[in-house]
């Protein structure tokens, strides 16, 4: 006899939400009395809580759904994977648009708001999805977007936008909101695609399995102790912050995409933590102490704040961990497989420059040459629509071939970078660009570094670095030489390791949607392959001269 649901009518409806763990917690906070916030949106100026939530995704599911095409709707019933883009900053609109494009069965496809019409239109197609949601802030870059693949492509999909637009003007009772009895959806099944950074290659985008959304979440709730009483801010890119945020968030019943005192939990890219950084030592430090301390008071009354998607440069670390009095919690993961070496939240024993150890639940060793390989849960399903790069993305046992070296010390992991553009091999020696950037970063006139090889015919490979010099008066230089420099770092690294070849630019160095550095592309464009005849680049001589 097959199950019960086999005989009698679908359990479906505009207030019935999917049988699945993520939607069951959910629906458990709306129905609290009263129920608790979940976003704060400053941006908006809204603060919304889980009963709103809710309220506005089965709305909004009800104008998404109506406005697929009968092919994508029909997919959806046979739960086939349908894949459904989001262009929208962080913020409610966006909590709102991931967790109802999961509601009606579909995977979302997130994007940066800032990404200019081909770009985007590329992750559309990439994913060949069925329609488009935008915010009310990216209406218009949703509309060029759609317009663009029309007239480009001739590919034609629904925009559904402003998301807000469609909300209830009353809420919905709780108590007319319930799960469905149907069977379980399929936990394998697409619910979300992150395209991967590109900064080894074109973008591809990785598949993660329903049961990632909360899974994951939980997990991370777990391990740093969130809990109902936490408010919790993340500046991350979108996709990790629906993902990962909400998702734990929402395992305690409380969450917050953007805070308004009370803050508890942070967390940010390294990008964020060298402005934040940056914007302490130009206008706080040399204010009056009784001001100077309100705010180092305020950044210690935070209980943990974390660093992800990059390693966070040990200057960087130090000034935080003397500004707090603790660290900064580091951790290592990547879009295809979440955090699997974190650091504890009692961190006084991990040494210096160390992400941590392995997580539960994580099975994860190192090759001969230092390759990171990652078997864990909550590792994404596929690369869209390419199985090749996905077979080959693994080695013979399974295991994910991460591209990333590391060292490990007894029980802690040390990330040395990436094999292909993070070590450089020059005359025999293998050096991490990562070490380096760290050493140059501790100089107090240095606001930021990018370390990369250059070609050269005597050595293989020489260190180059792109360093943009700090505004602060304070500093001992306002230029540098590639001599100085060299000079500078004398005293912290070996010969072999320092850098011979240096450009030095005006600003913050380019980064990509997730506040990453990518050298893939600005080596060549710093360090073309004529860098020598460039008046821009300074490369040292054996007679310690700087040629320009």
């Amino acid at each position: 006899m097959g199950d019960r649901t086999l005989f009698i009518p679908p359990h479906v409806g505009e207030n019935v939400l999917p049988n699945l763990p993520f939607f069951h917690r959910l629906l458990r906070y709306a129905q609290r009395n009263p129920s608790p916030i979940v976003v704060r949106d400053l941006v908006a100026g809204v603060e919304k809580t889980y009963h709103h939530l809710v309220s506005d995704v089965l709305a909004f599911r009800e104008v998404l759904e109506r406005s697929l095409s009968h092919e994508a709707r029909r997919d959806l019933n046979a739960d086939n994977e349908v894949y459904i883009g989001l262009l929208a900053p962080g913020g409610y609109e966006y909590t709102v648009g991931f967790i109802a494009i999961l509601a009606i069965g579909a995977a979302v496809v997130p994007m940066a708001a800032a990404l200019p019409a081909e770009e985007a239109s590329y992750f559309l197609l990439k994913a060949r999805c069925v329609g488009l949601v935008a915010s009310t802030t990216s209406e218009k870059t949703a509309q060029s977007v759609v317009h663009y693949m029309g007239e480009s492509k001739g590919v034609h999909i629904p925009c559904i936008s402003p998301i807000a637009s469609h909300f209830r003007p009353t809420l919905l009772p709780s108590d007319e909101m319930a799960i469905s009895s149907g069977p379980v959806p399929d936990m394998n099944a697409a619910a979300l695609v992150i395209f991967t950074s590109g900064t080894t290659g074109p973008p591809k985008g990785a598949v993660q399995r329903r049961s990632y959304i909360s899974g994951n979440g939980e997990a991370d709730a777990a391990y740093y102790r969130i809990t109902d009483k936490d408010t919790v801010l993340h500046v991350l890119p979108p996709a990790h912050v629906l993902s990962s945020a909400v998702a734990a968030s929402i395992q305690r019943g409380r969450g917050s995409a953007g805070a308004r005192g009370g803050l508890t939990f942070f967390s940010g890219v390294p990008t964020i933590y060298m402005r934040m950084m940056r914007y302490y030592e130009e206008n706080i430090a040399h204010q009056a102490p009784e001001i100077r301390d309100q705010y180092i008071a305020g950044a210690r009354q935070i209980r943990a704040m974390l660093c992800g998607t990059s390693a966070l440069p040990g200057p960087v670390q130090e000034f935080w961990h003397n500004i707090r009095n603790k660290p900064i919690l580091t951790r290592y993961g990547a879009t295809e497989f979440g955090a699997v070496i974190k650091t504890e939240l009692d961190s006084d024993g991990t040494p210096q420059n160390s992400v941590g150890c392995v997580a539960e639940a994580v099975s994860l060793k190192l090759t001969e040459e230092g390759q990171i390989l990652v078997k864990c849960p909550y590792m994404f399903s596929k690369y869209l629509f390419d199985e090749k790069a996905t077979a080959d993305a693994h080695d013979a046992e399974g295991y994910f071939k991460t591209g990333d070296i590391a060292r490990r010390e007894g029980k802690y992991y040390f990330i040395l970078g990436r094999a292909s553009i993070d070590i450089i091999k020059s005359g025999g020696y293998k050096i991490s660009a990562l070490d380096i950037e760290r050493e140059i970063l501790g100089l107090d006139y240095v606001s930021e570094v990018m370390v990369v090889g250059v070609e050269d015919e005597e050595f293989g490979q020489r260190v180059a670095a792109t360093v943009s010099l700090k505004q602060d008066q304070n500093t001992t230089r306002k230029s540098v030489t590639i001599a100085e420099l060299r000079e500078d770092l004398r005293s912290k690294m070996a010969g072999y390791k320092m850098p011979t070849v240096l450009r030095v630019v005006q600003g913050e160095l380019p980064k990509s949607g997730t506040g990453k550095v990518q050298k893939k592309i600005l080596g060549p464009q710093f360090f073309p392959s004529n860098y020598r005849q460039l008046l821009e680049v300074q490369v040292w001589s054996r007679e310690n001269k700087a040629k320009l």
